[in-house]
Protein backbone atom coordinates (compact mmCIF):
# COMPACT_ATOMS: atom_id res chain seq x y z
CA UNK A 1 0.00 0.00 0.00
CA UNK A 2 0.96 3.22 -0.67
CA UNK A 3 0.50 5.08 2.40
CA UNK A 4 2.41 8.78 1.72
CA UNK A 5 0.10 9.21 -1.59
CA UNK A 6 -3.57 8.30 0.07
CA UNK A 7 -2.45 10.60 2.84
CA UNK A 8 -1.54 13.25 1.38
CA UNK A 9 -4.25 12.69 -0.93
CA UNK A 10 -6.38 12.50 1.75
CA UNK A 11 -5.07 15.90 3.32
CA UNK A 12 -5.70 17.70 0.27
CA UNK A 13 -8.88 16.11 -0.97
CA UNK A 14 -11.10 19.11 -0.41
CA UNK A 15 -8.63 20.87 -2.67
CA UNK A 16 -8.37 18.22 -5.44
CA UNK A 17 -12.39 18.06 -5.82
CA UNK A 18 -11.67 22.03 -6.38
CA UNK A 19 -9.35 21.74 -8.77
CA UNK A 20 -10.80 18.68 -10.77
CA UNK A 21 -13.81 20.31 -11.29
CA UNK A 22 -13.16 23.60 -12.31
CA UNK A 23 -10.28 21.77 -14.76
CA UNK A 24 -13.14 20.17 -15.93
CA UNK A 25 -14.97 23.22 -16.47
CA UNK A 26 -12.40 25.09 -18.47
CA UNK A 27 -10.67 23.16 -20.42
CA UNK A 28 -11.37 22.70 -23.63
CA UNK A 29 -13.22 19.38 -24.88
CA UNK A 30 -12.18 18.58 -27.94
CA UNK A 31 -13.34 15.88 -30.48
CA UNK A 32 -12.13 12.47 -31.60
CA UNK A 33 -10.90 12.50 -34.55
CA UNK A 34 -12.62 12.15 -37.92
CA UNK A 35 -11.79 9.74 -41.07
CA UNK A 36 -11.52 6.22 -41.44
CA UNK A 37 -9.60 4.46 -38.26
CA UNK A 38 -7.46 2.35 -41.10
CA UNK A 39 -4.88 3.01 -43.72
CA UNK A 40 -1.69 2.09 -45.47
CA UNK A 41 2.22 3.81 -46.36
CA UNK A 42 2.99 1.82 -49.20
CA UNK A 43 1.91 -0.24 -52.17
CA UNK A 44 0.96 -3.77 -51.88
CA UNK A 45 0.23 -6.54 -49.18
CA UNK A 46 1.43 -4.90 -46.04
CA UNK A 47 4.77 -6.45 -44.75
CA UNK A 48 3.86 -5.22 -41.15
CA UNK A 49 -0.17 -4.33 -40.02
CA UNK A 50 -0.67 -2.51 -36.75
CA UNK A 51 -2.99 -1.86 -34.21
CA UNK A 52 -3.61 0.74 -31.18
CA UNK A 53 -5.86 0.27 -28.96
CA UNK A 54 -6.87 2.80 -25.68
CA UNK A 55 -8.66 5.81 -24.66
CA UNK A 56 -8.32 9.22 -26.53
CA UNK A 57 -4.77 9.22 -27.66
CA UNK A 58 -5.95 6.10 -29.52
CA UNK A 59 -9.08 7.88 -30.36
CA UNK A 60 -6.71 10.59 -31.88
CA UNK A 61 -8.34 13.85 -29.70
CA UNK A 62 -6.07 16.77 -30.69
CA UNK A 63 -6.13 16.21 -34.60
CA UNK A 64 -9.14 16.30 -37.03
CA UNK A 65 -8.14 13.09 -38.20
CA UNK A 66 -6.76 9.36 -37.77
CA UNK A 67 -4.43 10.39 -40.20
CA UNK A 68 -2.79 12.80 -38.34
CA UNK A 69 -2.82 10.26 -35.08
CA UNK A 70 -0.69 7.93 -33.30
CA UNK A 71 -1.37 5.07 -35.47
CA UNK A 72 -0.76 6.34 -38.44
CA UNK A 73 2.35 8.54 -37.76
CA UNK A 74 3.79 5.02 -36.30
CA UNK A 75 3.51 3.35 -39.54
CA UNK A 76 4.72 6.25 -41.82
CA UNK A 77 7.81 6.41 -39.75
CA UNK A 78 8.11 2.93 -40.30
CA UNK A 79 7.78 3.32 -43.78
CA UNK A 80 9.71 5.65 -44.42
CA UNK A 81 12.72 3.62 -42.34
CA UNK A 82 12.44 0.70 -43.58
CA UNK A 83 10.66 1.00 -47.17
CA UNK A 84 8.35 -2.10 -45.93
CA UNK A 85 4.48 -1.42 -46.93
CA UNK A 86 2.66 -0.75 -43.04
CA UNK A 87 -1.05 -0.58 -42.44
CA UNK A 88 -2.32 0.72 -39.24
CA UNK A 89 -5.77 0.59 -37.53
CA UNK A 90 -6.87 2.64 -34.25
CA UNK A 91 -9.53 1.96 -31.69
CA UNK A 92 -10.08 4.41 -29.03
CA UNK A 93 -12.77 6.14 -27.03
CA UNK A 94 -12.13 9.30 -24.97
CA UNK A 95 -12.18 9.38 -21.52
CA UNK A 96 -12.29 5.20 -20.91
CA UNK A 97 -11.06 3.36 -18.68
CA UNK A 98 -9.43 -0.17 -18.99
CA UNK A 99 -12.19 -2.43 -17.71
CA UNK A 100 -14.71 -0.39 -20.58
CA UNK A 101 -12.07 -0.63 -23.05
CA UNK A 102 -11.97 -4.49 -22.24
CA UNK A 103 -15.26 -4.71 -23.05
CA UNK A 104 -16.11 -2.51 -25.73
CA UNK A 105 -12.82 -4.74 -27.46
CA UNK A 106 -15.23 -7.73 -26.59
CA UNK A 107 -17.85 -7.48 -28.61
CA UNK A 108 -15.95 -5.98 -31.89
CA UNK A 109 -14.92 -7.30 -34.96
CA UNK A 110 -11.06 -6.27 -34.77
CA UNK A 111 -8.98 -6.53 -37.63
CA UNK A 112 -5.80 -8.08 -38.20
CA UNK A 113 -2.60 -7.42 -36.46
CA UNK A 114 1.05 -7.62 -36.06
CA UNK A 115 1.78 -5.53 -33.32
CA UNK A 116 -0.61 -4.30 -30.90
CA UNK A 117 -0.07 -1.39 -29.13
CA UNK A 118 -2.29 -0.49 -25.78
CA UNK A 119 -2.41 3.25 -24.81
CA UNK A 120 -4.25 3.99 -21.51
CA UNK A 121 -3.74 4.92 -17.88
CA UNK A 122 -4.94 8.82 -17.77
CA UNK A 123 -8.57 7.82 -16.86
CA UNK A 124 -7.81 5.17 -14.56
CA UNK A 125 -5.56 7.85 -12.81
CA UNK A 126 -7.75 10.30 -12.53
CA UNK A 127 -10.27 7.67 -11.45
CA UNK A 128 -7.94 6.27 -8.82
CA UNK A 129 -8.67 2.93 -9.97
CA UNK A 130 -6.40 0.22 -7.59
CA UNK A 131 -2.83 -0.87 -8.67
CA UNK A 132 -4.09 -4.61 -8.08
CA UNK A 133 -7.64 -3.79 -10.11
CA UNK A 134 -4.92 -2.28 -12.83
CA UNK A 135 -3.30 -5.36 -13.15
CA UNK A 136 -6.07 -7.65 -13.21
CA UNK A 137 -7.50 -5.72 -15.98
CA UNK A 138 -4.43 -5.98 -18.17
CA UNK A 139 -4.48 -9.55 -17.54
CA UNK A 140 -7.89 -9.91 -18.69
CA UNK A 141 -7.31 -7.75 -21.56
CA UNK A 142 -4.20 -9.94 -22.69
CA UNK A 143 -6.41 -13.21 -22.17
CA UNK A 144 -8.87 -12.11 -24.05
CA UNK A 145 -6.90 -10.86 -26.87
CA UNK A 146 -4.35 -14.07 -27.22
CA UNK A 147 -6.01 -15.91 -29.43
CA UNK A 148 -6.39 -13.09 -32.19
CA UNK A 149 -3.27 -12.17 -31.33
CA UNK A 150 -0.54 -14.15 -30.23
CA UNK A 151 2.37 -11.74 -29.69
CA UNK A 152 3.23 -9.68 -26.92
CA UNK A 153 0.61 -6.83 -26.06
CA UNK A 154 2.93 -3.89 -26.04
CA UNK A 155 2.03 -1.14 -22.70
CA UNK A 156 2.71 2.56 -23.78
CA UNK A 157 3.84 4.42 -20.87
CA UNK A 158 1.22 6.01 -18.55
CA UNK A 159 1.66 10.05 -19.66
CA UNK A 160 3.40 11.75 -17.04
CA UNK A 161 0.39 13.87 -16.42
CA UNK A 162 2.37 16.06 -13.79
CA UNK A 163 3.80 17.90 -16.80
CA UNK A 164 0.56 18.32 -17.74
CA UNK A 165 -0.35 22.41 -17.82
CA UNK A 166 -3.92 22.29 -18.36
CA UNK A 167 -3.80 21.04 -14.48
CA UNK A 168 -2.88 23.02 -11.52
CA UNK A 169 -0.41 22.54 -8.81
CA UNK A 170 -0.98 20.34 -6.44
CA UNK A 171 -3.71 18.22 -8.44
CA UNK A 172 -0.69 18.28 -11.21
CA UNK A 173 1.68 16.91 -8.59
CA UNK A 174 -1.17 14.40 -7.32
CA UNK A 175 -2.10 12.84 -10.42
CA UNK A 176 1.76 12.69 -11.66
CA UNK A 177 2.62 10.71 -8.40
CA UNK A 178 -0.36 8.31 -9.36
CA UNK A 179 0.52 7.97 -13.40
CA UNK A 180 3.67 6.79 -12.15
CA UNK A 181 1.86 4.10 -9.60
CA UNK A 182 0.22 2.72 -12.77
CA UNK A 183 3.10 2.49 -14.76
CA UNK A 184 4.91 0.55 -12.79
CA UNK A 185 2.36 -2.37 -13.24
CA UNK A 186 3.52 -2.13 -16.70
CA UNK A 187 6.82 -2.70 -15.95
CA UNK A 188 6.39 -4.92 -13.48
CA UNK A 189 4.20 -7.11 -15.82
CA UNK A 190 6.72 -6.73 -18.81
CA UNK A 191 9.45 -7.96 -16.04
CA UNK A 192 7.14 -10.90 -15.40
CA UNK A 193 5.88 -11.74 -18.41
CA UNK A 194 7.96 -10.79 -21.49
CA UNK A 195 6.38 -13.09 -23.69
CA UNK A 196 2.74 -11.42 -22.93
CA UNK A 197 3.81 -7.88 -22.44
CA UNK A 198 5.78 -5.28 -23.55
CA UNK A 199 6.67 -2.05 -22.00
CA UNK A 200 7.76 0.44 -24.43
CA UNK A 201 8.31 4.44 -23.22
CA UNK A 202 8.53 7.77 -24.68
CA UNK A 203 10.00 10.74 -24.12
CA UNK A 204 7.45 13.65 -22.16
CA UNK A 205 6.50 16.70 -24.24
CA UNK A 206 7.86 19.40 -22.86
CA UNK A 207 7.28 21.74 -25.93
CA UNK A 208 4.06 23.66 -25.66
CA UNK A 209 3.81 24.02 -28.75
CA UNK A 210 3.51 20.21 -29.49
CA UNK A 211 -0.47 19.97 -27.69
CA UNK A 212 -3.46 21.03 -28.89
CA UNK A 213 -5.47 23.69 -27.99
CA UNK A 214 -6.58 22.33 -24.56
CA UNK A 215 -2.79 22.01 -23.47
CA UNK A 216 -3.74 18.39 -22.63
CA UNK A 217 -3.66 16.35 -25.53
CA UNK A 218 -0.92 15.97 -28.41
CA UNK A 219 -1.52 17.99 -31.57
CA UNK A 220 -0.30 16.17 -34.58
CA UNK A 221 3.32 17.36 -34.64
CA UNK A 222 3.07 16.05 -31.07
CA UNK A 223 1.80 13.03 -32.14
CA UNK A 224 4.20 12.59 -34.96
CA UNK A 225 6.84 13.56 -32.24
CA UNK A 226 5.46 10.21 -30.13
CA UNK A 227 6.25 8.30 -33.20
CA UNK A 228 9.52 9.24 -33.41
CA UNK A 229 10.34 8.16 -29.89
CA UNK A 230 9.12 4.69 -30.14
CA UNK A 231 10.57 3.98 -33.07
CA UNK A 232 13.90 5.62 -32.15
CA UNK A 233 14.40 4.03 -28.74
CA UNK A 234 12.24 0.82 -29.62
CA UNK A 235 12.10 -2.10 -32.14
CA UNK A 236 8.72 -2.87 -33.71
CA UNK A 237 9.47 -3.56 -36.98
CA UNK A 238 11.09 -6.67 -36.75
CA UNK A 239 7.59 -8.25 -37.22
CA UNK A 240 6.18 -9.87 -40.24
CA UNK A 241 2.45 -10.03 -41.55
CA UNK A 242 1.66 -13.68 -41.70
Amino acid sequence: MHLPFWLTTALLLPLLLYQGKRARRVTPRLPEAQGSPAGQHGDGKPDLRLLVIGESTAAGVGVASHEQGLASQLALLLHERTGRTVSWHTFGVNGIRLRQLHRELASLELPEADVVLLSMGVNDTTGFTPRHRFRRQLLALRDTLVTRYPGPLYLLSVPPMHLFTALPTPLRQIMGWRARQLNRVYEQLAREAPDDFRYRSYSAIADTSLLASDGYHPNDRGYRAIAVALVCENRFSDHKAS
